[in-house]
């Protein structure tokens, strides 16, 4: 039986836990390597090479299987280099660093390491090089110092905006991995317009930025007369540096989605994140009776729970979740994706879905999804499918994508929630 309050005073984390598979390691290079006696000529020729093709190198799987391809990421070195950490979203285990090291070539600048992956993987990565200016590989500050090294890979043109700024993350793709093409700008489609506003909490002591997005339609001679909503949070990602508003403008315009009004609250930074985004009713009081408000100050937005669809991922999925059980008669669609459905890390873990188990059935429909990499939330998120199955939430779907906890998985698993979720609206 969970506990009706949430608990209090959690740690700001997920729960150590190693990863239970071994990171799926090639014993041998994805793509032939120049030996130790090669010239300078042929080293110049093979990174020459590396640039026209892109990193990493696709190749294909060693074991010749058509469903699975070798991934080798490359970095060349200089005299000084020591090492060079790579760490593909959720394809590393903390507790063992050194298993994501790169190798080098003897008697080159070529330093790789080689994964094989099936062929709708895709994420982000980071690099973290060691030129010889810090700590001996054995001492003990050694791996938290190596993560302050981070390098842009500068043979990969393909990158995100990278979660609280900084320099952009770069990303791959495999053959039968989903396609972003909905988020990409169209010409020749109705725009949309997002504008940016305060929206005065009492229920958060403060005031709190939020964008909003009006659908063309919304613009025209005739607007329709009432708008569905999406309420999506983290905004300041998701649209000042992802563009939301050109996958709303894509999708609305091939008829996939209706015209729709999206709020897009600001979650300020980590911190505040951590304290409102953990199952806080006085959040869920925000987005329902002043955000929403606030919105429909601007837009004829619906007040159906059936036309609402609230999403979030990570610590958002579970505020997501939380909402539509403490407000279903404004929340009547959940959208999270990789939500932190293990929170607490300790006393009372998997909280919310213990509520669930215990709860009635709600008139509320859940989409949920996660990635086949995150260790520590898939185990959790199976046990919330059983728990909404057994309560009787016959219409929860639940999808597992071949990625990590990344945004580059989470934006095309947004379009697909949009559509299954509003596309018969």
């Amino acid at each position: 039986m969970t506990t009706t309050a949430p608990p209090e005073g959690a740690p700001h984390h997920p729960p150590r836990l190693p990863r239970p598979q071994p990171v799926p390691r090639s014993p041998r290079p994805g793509l032939p390597l120049p030996g130790p006696t090669a010239t300078a000529a042929a080293l110049e020729e093979f990174w020459a090479d590396v640039r026209r093709r892109g990193t990493p190198h696709i190749g294909p799987d060693p074991h010749g299987s058509a469903t699975h391809r070798a991934v080798t990421f490359l970095w060349r070195g200089t005299p000084t280099t020591r090492a060079v950490h790579v760490l593909p979203n959720k394809l590393a285990d903390p507790r063992a660093p050194q298993d994501n090291l790169m190798e080098r070539a003897p008697g080159t600048d070529i330093w790789h390491w080689t994964l094989r992956l099936r062929h709708d993987w895709r994420g982000t990565y980071d690099l973290f090089v060691d030129e010889g200016d810090g700590p001996a590989p054995t001492d003990p500050d050694y791996w938290p110092w190596l993560r302050t090294r981070r390098r842009t890979d500068p043979r990969n043109p393909r990158t995100l905006p990278r979660r609280w700024g900084g320099d952009p993350v770069p990303y791959a793709e495999l053959p039968a991995a989903p396609t972003a093409a909905d988020w990409t700008p169209r010409a020749d489609v109705a725009h949309g317009t997002v504008t940016e506003g305060e929206v005065a909490s009492a229920h958060l002591s403060t005031t709190r930025r939020a964008w909003l997005y009006t659908p063309a339609a919304a613009l025209s001679a005739e607007p329709p007369a009432e708008l569905p909503v999406l309420v999506l949070l983290d905004g300041e990602h998701w649209q000042p540096r992802l563009g939301l508003a050109h996958l709303l403008d894509n999708l609305i315009a091939e008829g996939r989605i209706p015209p729709l009004a999206a709020v897009l609250p600001d979650s300020v930074d980590a911190a505040t994140r951590w304290r409102e985004l953990t199952c806080k009713a006085e959040f869920v009081s925000f987005l329902a009776d002043e955000l929403l408000s606030w919105a429909a100050g601007h837009l004829p937005i619906t007040a159906d729970p059936a036309r609402t669809v609230l999403a979030g991922q990570s610590l958002g999925g579970l505020t997501a979740a939380f909402a539509a059980l403490l407000a279903p008669g404004r929340f009547g669609n959940v959208l999270a994706q990789s939500g932190s459905f293990w929170w607490p890390d300790g006393p009372a873990a998997e909280w919310l879905t213990g509520r669930i188990a215990d709860g009635p059935r709600l008139p509320v429909r859940f989409r949920l999804s996660f990635g086949r990499q995150e260790w520590v939330a898939l185990p959790a998120a199976r046990r919330l499918r059983e728990a909404l199955a057994a309560a009787g939430y016959s219409d929860a779907t639940c999808t597992e994508f071949n990625g990590g906890h990344d945004y580059l998985c989470w934006r095309t698993e947004l379009a697909d929630g949009l559509v299954a979720l509003l596309g018969d609206d």
